[in-house]
């Protein structure tokens, strides 16, 4: 089974950013060891944005590990960046190991802790790139499953924005982690609400959400002292808002029971599903007046594009959106995919294409 399925929903991985003293990691073990906790993390090498910044206390926060497996009964986890690191971790008997979002951006690094894994027999967390790539994300996981690794979970971190006004640091565009649930279901995805706000007040609403939508597991970083810490102090809690969150957590059901409220939902599915193919047979409909409508743009040697047009567009549909209490913002980016498919179909016909294929 699983190492990452063995126990009951959620799968916790708890523990400080950074192992700073043997002090503080012993202190944070003992707390979490009386929590419904599996996996005790702490950033052994830390890969840090700039030069001069806290990277990590390196081979001796592995004593410091290997005296939490003793001393409180906890399985441990670092993240890995490079082969030495996977062989000091398996020297120290490290239970699982992790790699980071800066390292899973490269494939070229992936397949050389890839290589150095052949023939091992230890669970691995993939974290998503830094950037929203979710074939980055499942070509990594792939190349461990290539070399015999078989015990993968995928943690889901956030991945780098620009938007100056996100509540959060690292955004978490949730439709990416549940792509990728849906082409890899045996795969389990673990939330880091951390990383994602790097706000300690927004983790538990995140981890909330988390759960809401089905994740097996959370990693919350933690730290007696979070405003002290040497890396990521903002997004660190205490042991004992770690406590508070877990306590507070509503764990959904995956499946409804087998009673009436079930027929209900699967009836009610059946409605959305008849509805869907109908959105599809109007939307086939509509490109196909796209294509007219571009033949006659040829006709008369008009733009494909026209802004004018589009506007109209922006405007009317977020309008009826609006009184449909539908959110403006969604329909409007519904209709840049419709719109930029019609463009797609009119610039073919333009070009002669779409006739040269059809014919």
């Amino acid at each position: 089974m699983s190492f990452f399925r063995r126990t009951l929903n959620p799968f916790v991985i708890a523990g400080p950013c950074s192992a700073e003293t043997r002090e503080q990691v012993l202190e944070v073990a003992e707390a979490v060891s009386k929590m419904p906790v599996q996996l005790f993390r702490a950033g052994v090498w830390k890969p840090r944005t700039r030069p001069g910044s806290f990277e990590g206390n390196g081979k001796v926060a592995l004593e410091w590990l290997k005296e939490v497996k003793s001393t409180y009964n906890l399985a441990v986890t670092i993240e890995v960046a490079e082969p030495e690191h996977i062989e000091l971790a398996l020297q120290y008997d490290i239970d699982v190991l992790w790699i980071g979002a800066r390292t899973t951006v490269n494939p070229f690094q992936v397949q050389r802790l890839a290589d150095a894994l052949k023939g091992v027999k230890i669970p691995i967390m993939v974290k998503n790139p830094v950037n929203p790539d979710i074939d980055l994300w499942q070509g990594a996981i792939e190349r461990l499953e290539r070399i015999g690794i078989t015990d993968i979970a995928a943690i889901h971190r956030g991945f780098s924005t620009y938007q100056a006004a996100s509540p959060y640091r690292n955004q978490p565009n949730w439709p990416i982690p549940i792509e990728l649930k849906r082409r890899k279901p045996e795969i389990p995805i673990i939330c880091d609400p951390s990383h994602i706000t790097g706000n300690r007040e927004l983790v538990a609403d995140i981890a909330q959400k988390a759960m809401d939508m089905g994740f097996e597991g959370l990693m919350i970083e933690t730290h007696p002292n979070p405003t002290e810490a040497l890396s990521d102090a903002a997004q660190q809690v205490t042991p004992g808002t770690l406590q508070s969150i877990l306590n507070n957590l509503v764990i959904r059901n995956q499946s409804m029971p087998d009673n009436n409220m079930g027929m209900t939902l699967e009836n009610l599915r059946q409605l959305m599903d008849s509805l869907d193919a109908e959105i599809i047979d109007l939307l086939a409909r509509r490109m196909e007046l796209s294509e007219r409508i571009g033949a006659i743009k040829k006709d008369f040697n008009m733009t494909a594009y026209q802004p004018e047009r589009w506007r109209e567009i922006v405007d009317t549909r977020g309008e009826r959106a609006e009184k449909l209490h539908l959110s403006r913002d969604f329909i409007v980016s519904l209709y840049e995919k419709i719109h930029d498919e019609s463009i797609k179909k009119q610039l073919e016909i333009l070009q002669g294409i779409l006739n040269e294929v059809k014919s």
